[in-house]
Order: structure tokens, then C-alpha cells, then sequence
């Protein structure tokens, strides 16, 4: 009997240390996303000077700079040696042997052997951003995809959008020389405009009040409506019946296109279209 009692005993041991285990493990907490910091990479790394600068010697500064430390709420000033393993001067021990930061025809190669400088460059420098940026062929072909998937989008909206809405994004374009060009030479023009400046062109399409734009615009040239010498107002071209009211600070057009939308104003909007056609 003791022997049985004795393994009843250890069962219901095992039993609670198990349950201990597993109430344990339940109560880890996996790490959050904004816990987890991104790894730094060893690997070479290139810069480059903005604006497409490209001297045949440019440098940057490497002594005299500061850094703004969130973690330690604090600034801190940054130095580039040779003979430190770190950049903030805080940190260094015995003599420091600064080093110039010098670009070459605007590009800048740093071997994956010089971490410091690396770091310096991509996390710390205050010209980061302003004079330089770190080449980044990943992201930079993301980025190129994006624009090439955009203008594919725009080419495609410019070969087959109709012809008035095309009038009405190249009249908001170029202009009223819109009104002197034939269907063939609007069409290619507006393609050649969606090729060049994809954002903009379908930014123009989308508009909802792009075509209502234009109606005015033609309703002015064609002497339906008038707007007064003043900028302020919008009339009947036929007896000077005043339509609206342009609100100040506003670009005349598109007040009217705004206009165009009320209850009054699309009954104006209708008549304008019959007399255009």
C-alpha cells in the first residue's frame, strides 16, 4: 500500500509540476512588432550626391557635426576616425585620428570592412537626406516598377478615353489652343501628355470636375456666357443676366464648375451643353 500511495504521489507531483509548465508558457509574451528594431546589414554600401552633382572631389563634414539621440534624449557629437569603433565622441577612448568623408565624380563606395563610416553615413550624418542619399538598387527598383506600371495605366486611359473627355484634360493642359486642334492631333497629344506626366494626367481624368471645367471654358469662347473684366463674375453673353458670383481667392473655372452642381446652376449647365452641340 505505501508503494502505491508513494506512486500516486509522484503522479500527482508530475501532474502539478506539468501544469506548471504549461500555465508558464502560456504567459510568454511574444515581442510586439514596434519592439523588434530592424537589423543593420554588413554589406557594402554606396552614396550619392543629390541633384545630380557629381565634382570631381566633394566632401563632406566629419568633425563638428551632431546627432539627436531619442533613446538618450540628448545631442551628441559625432566624429569620423580611423582608430575608433564609434562615431560619437562620448564613447571614444585615448587620441582620435579624424579621417575626411571625400565623394568621388558624386559617388562614395564604402567596403562593408568600415562599419563606423558606414553608420555614420547611413544612421547619423546630418547631411543624410540633404546633400546625400544611400544607394538602395531594392527600393529604387520598387520604385521604378510603380512608375512604369503608372504610365502603362496612363497610356492605356489616353488610347481610349472619348474625345471630349481628352479635349477637357488638354484644354486644363495647354489651354485654348485645345479649340484649334483636330481629333487626330488631340489624341496624340494627349497620349504624348499621359507618357510624360502619368500622375498628373490621370489626377486630370479623375477629376469630376474636369469636363465641367471645360464646358465653361468653351461656353466663354464660344460668347454663351462671358466673365466680367473684373474676375468676379459670371454672365449671360446674350443681355449680361448675371449667373454667380465668383467667391474671392478662387480660381474663376473652377468656382464655376463648383457652380455647375447646384440646383440652379445645372439647369444653366444644361442649356450651355445644348447650345455647344
Amino acid at each position: 500500500m505505501a508503494k502505491k500511495q508513494t506512486k500516486n504521489t509522484e503522479t500527482e507531483q508530475f501532474t502539478e509540476n506539468s501544469t506548471n509548465e504549461i500555465d508558464n508558457s502560456v504567459s510568454y509574451k511574444q515581442p510586439s512588432k514596434t519592439e523588434i528594431k530592424p537589423t543593420w546589414e554588413i554589406k557594402d554600401r554606396t552614396y550619392y550626391l543629390l541633384g545630380g552633382y557629381k565634382p570631381i572631389s566633394a566632401t563632406l563634414k566629419s568633425t563638428g557635426i551632431y546627432y539627436w539621440d531619442e533613446e538618450k534624449n540628448m545631442e551628441r557629437e559625432l566624429k569620423y576616425t580611423t582608430n575608433q569603433q564609434t562615431v560619437f565622441v562620448d564613447e571614444m577612448k585615448g587620441e582620435a585620428r579624424l579621417e575626411h568623408i571625400t565623394f568621388e565624380n558624386g559617388f562614395l563606395i564604402v567596403p562593408k570592412q568600415k562599419q563606423t563610416l558606414q553608420k555614420l553615413l547611413s544612421l547619423y550624418h546630418p547631411d543624410l537626406g540633404k546633400r546625400y542619399e544611400e544607394a538602395k538598387p531594392a527600393e529604387e527598383a520598387a520604385d521604378q516598377i510603380d512608375i512604369l506600371e503608372m504610365e502603362l495605366e496612363a497610356m492605356t486611359m489616353a488610347k481610349t478615353i472619348d474625345i471630349d473627355l481628352a479635349e477637357a484634360v488638354m484644354r486644363a493642359e495647354i489651354g485654348s489652343k485645345v479649340s484649334k486642334m483636330s481629333s487626330s492631333e488631340l489624341r496624340r497629344d494627349t497620349m504624348i501628355f499621359a507618357r510624360k506626366n502619368p500622375s498628373l494626367f490621370l489626377d486630370l481624368v479623375n477629376d469630376e470636375n474636369v469636363n465641367l471645367r471645360n464646358v465653361g471654358i468653351k461656353a466663354v469662347e464660344a460668347n454663351i456666357i462671358k466673365i466680367t473684366d473684373d474676375q468676379r463674375s459670371f454672365v449671360w453673353g446674350s443681355n449680361n443676366r448675371k449667373l454667380m458670383t465668383i467667391p474671392f481667392d478662387e480660381h474663376p473655372y473652377s468656382a464655376l464648375a463648383a457652380w455647375f452642381k447646384t440646383d440652379e446652376g445645372m439647369e444653366v449647365f444644361s442649356s450651355i451643353e445644348k447650345r455647344l452641340k
